[in-house]
């Protein structure tokens, strides 16, 4: 029970990192024009790093459990070991990318200064943020 339940932890799908290049994200940052816009991706991009950060934790700590215990999974052991590493990466190379992302959009927020207008427009962009982690948004 327990190799099962870790094998599938580990081919868990990248959906969050996915979302960040769905066509509705990259509109949405094409889009952003105020300081609340950005601040708003900024947020979106930091959550998307913390949340594959932790992720990456979850596929370590099963890469320990296999490199530890490969006797349990006889041939399997190598192949689910790699697997495991490589999303790993994967997860950690995603939050690298959102940082890098989050701190960009942090950037220009700084530089535009505080919104003269505070209106709808921002706040949908912050919406449309949201939404683009949202499934049904996503590029599949």
């Amino acid at each position: 029970m327990v190799s099962i339940l870790g094998f599938l932890a580990s081919c868990a799908p990248m959906s969050p990192y996915e979302a960040v290049n769905s066509p509705t994200l990259r509109k949405t940052v094409q889009n952003a024009r105020t300081r609340s816009d950005h601040d708003a991706l900024t947020r979106y991009f930091e959550n998307l790093a913390e949340e594959m950060r932790m992720k990456a934790a979850e596929q370590k700590k099963l890469l320990q459990h296999y490199e530890e215990k490969s006797y349990l999974y006889g041939r399997q052991a190598q192949d689910r070991q790699s697997h495991t590493w490589a999303l790993m990466v994967r997860y950690e190379q995603a939050a690298k990318t959102s940082l890098s992302k989050a701190a960009s959009h942090r950037q220009i927020a700084a530089e535009l200064g505080p919104d003269v207008y505070n209106n709808s427009p921002d706040r949908q962009t912050a919406e449309t943020v949201n939404d683009a982690a949202n499934p049904r948004f996503r590029n599949n």
